[in-house]
C-alpha cells in the first residue's frame, strides 16, 4: 500500500509539473502541438473535477487542499498569460491604427499574427452576444476595441 501511495504521488508530481510546462510553453493548460510528443496530457480537467468532487464528498482522493492550491496556482498563471497576450495584441492593434488610420488587418504578411486575432475578437464578440460562456470577450475589451475604432463585421 506504502508504495503505491508513493507511486500515485510521483506519478501526480510528475503530471503536475507537465502541466506547469504546458503553462510556460503555451499560456494555458489546453493540449498543443507545441508540447513534445512523448509527453503526457498532464492532468486532465475531467481527472480534476472527479477528483475535486471526490474531494469535496470527503472520499478517498489524490487530491490535497495543498494539491488544490497547486492547481490553482497554475490556472491563475495560464490565466495571467492569457491577459497578458490579449494587452500585447491590443497594443500593437492600437499601433496599427496610428501607422494605417483604420483597425481593418489583413490576414496577410506582415500583420497575419495580429489578422487572425482581430479574426478571433469578432468571434468572441458574436459568442459574447450569444451569452455563450466559451467567449473571452468582455464589456471593457468591447470598449477598449471600439476606442480605436474596431469593425465588428
Amino acid at each position: 500500500q506504502i508504495q503505491q501511495d508513493q507511486t500515485h504521488q510521483n506519478r501526480w508530481k510528475r503530471r503536475y509539473e507537465e502541466l506547469k510546462s504546458r503553462v510556460e510553453i503555451c499560456g494555458n493548460t489546453r493540449a498543443s502541438n507545441n508540447i513534445p510528443s512523448n509527453s503526457s496530457p498532464g492532468i486532465s480537467v475531467g481527472e480534476k473535477r472527479h477528483s475535486y468532487e471526490k474531494y469535496q464528498n470527503g472520499d478517498s482522493s489524490i487530491l490535497t487542499e495543498n494539491r488544490i492550491q497547486a492547481l490553482n496556482k497554475v490556472s491563475l498563471e495560464s490565466e495571467i498569460h492569457r491577459i497578458q497576450a490579449w494587452e500585447r495584441n491590443y497594443r500593437e492593434l492600437v499601433n496599427f491604427v496610428r501607422e494605417f488610420g483604420h483597425a481593418r488587418v489583413p490576414q496577410k504578411s506582415p500583420h497575419s499574427s495580429l489578422g487572425r486575432w482581430v479574426v478571433e475578437q469578432r468571434q468572441n464578440y458574436k459568442r459574447y452576444l450569444k451569452g455563450d460562456p466559451s467567449s473571452k470577450m468582455t464589456a471593457d475589451r468591447i470598449l477598449r476595441l471600439n476606442k480605436v475604432g474596431f469593425e465588428w463585421e
